[in-house]
């Protein structure tokens, strides 16, 4: 990823360099169409987590290249570029609006990008010949709003899309969700109906159903926006798990506190673009950007 210099948020400059090019690597994830939820802990500055193992040493596992986006006349990304490597957690913040969401989409091409190019694992996304379905098991994505089927028990939402897409017999599917419920605290659940389930549940049931798919990568869209307070803590507790295991996480949130603690990296967005990128504790606890800081104490001092 890659910020400006000063407090102008044009052009990138690098921050991070990859080591398979010379060229900086700019910024990667713009802020999203959704309305900022409140952070559950008030993040303040911190030294950086040292858990999760981050392979810098090959190929970054997603890299993007002069991405944009435009809805008509609407251009909600521009000129996005960036590498994330793996076992890397970076968390992405902003304002709503800026089209944190849209990237997460394109990189999982629920949305098409206008321009640029993604590659995955060394898939590009954007091939026109590319296999959407069976590039997009190499990605597991979590939404706001859980998207379970309702009409399937939590082992049917685990094992159906095993069954159709990866093929595995009904035998190996139930192993895998059985695993993927125990890591995310639901082996109790596995035959209940999503609706049964309190919303930090159905989240939980969600990650394990997008885990049982074996992705390289997950993409994380605000998981704990739509949660009531008390439920919030149990979500991140997963993902906490899932990045000391060194899982590739991008993650868009408000959760100041989790980016602070989890992330080896944050990213600012703001209008499309990135405005500045650095390590979590530098960018939540001394952020160089004016837009940042405005945005931090609005989030994090919403009454002050």
């Amino acid at each position: 990823m890659s910020t400006p210099t000063g407090d102008t948020p044009h052009p990138p400059v690098a921050c991070e360099t990859d080591p398979a090019a010379e060229a900086p690597a700019t910024g990667a994830h713009a802020a999203g169409t959704h309305a900022a939820g409140s952070p559950t802990t008030q993040a303040s500055p911190a030294e950086a987590p040292a858990r999760h193992r981050v392979d810098r040493t090959g190929e970054p596992i997603v890299r993007i290249t002069k991405l944009a986006k435009s809805f008509g006349d609407n251009e909600v990304l521009t000129d996005i570029n960036g590498a994330v490597h793996r076992g890397e957690v970076v968390c992405i913040i902003g304002p709503s609006g800026s089209g944190k969401s849209t990237l997460l989409r394109c990189i999982n091409l629920l949305e098409v990008p206008t321009s640029g190019e993604i590659i995955v694992d060394g898939q590009s996304m954007t091939d026109p010949d590319i296999d959407i379905d069976a590039a997009r098991t190499r990605i597991g994505m979590v939404f706001q709003s859980f998207n379970l089927f309702s009409h399937l028990s939590v082992r049917e939402n685990l094992t159906v899309p095993q069954r159709k897409v990866l093929k595995r017999s009904k035998a190996e599917a139930d192993r895998v969700a059985e695993h993927n419920l125990e890591r995310v605290g639901l082996s109790d659940k596995i035959d209940a109906s999503p609706a049964s389930l309190s919303g930090g549940q159905q989240q939980r049931a969600a990650i394990a159903r997008a885990l049982s798919m074996d992705p390289d990568v997950m993409l994380f869209d605000e998981p704990t926006s739509a949660l009531d307070p008390e439920l919030v803590g149990d979500v991140l507790n997963v993902m906490r798990s899932l990045a000391d295991e060194g899982m590739t996480m991008i993650v868009v949130t408000h959760e100041m506190a989790f980016a602070r603690d989890v992330a080896d990296r944050v990213v600012f967005m703001a209008d499309g673009i990135v405005v500045e990128e650095g390590p979590a504790a530098q960018v939540i606890g001394d952020p160089q950007q004016e837009r940042t800081r405005e945005f931090l104490h609005r989030v994090l001092h919403p009454t002050g």
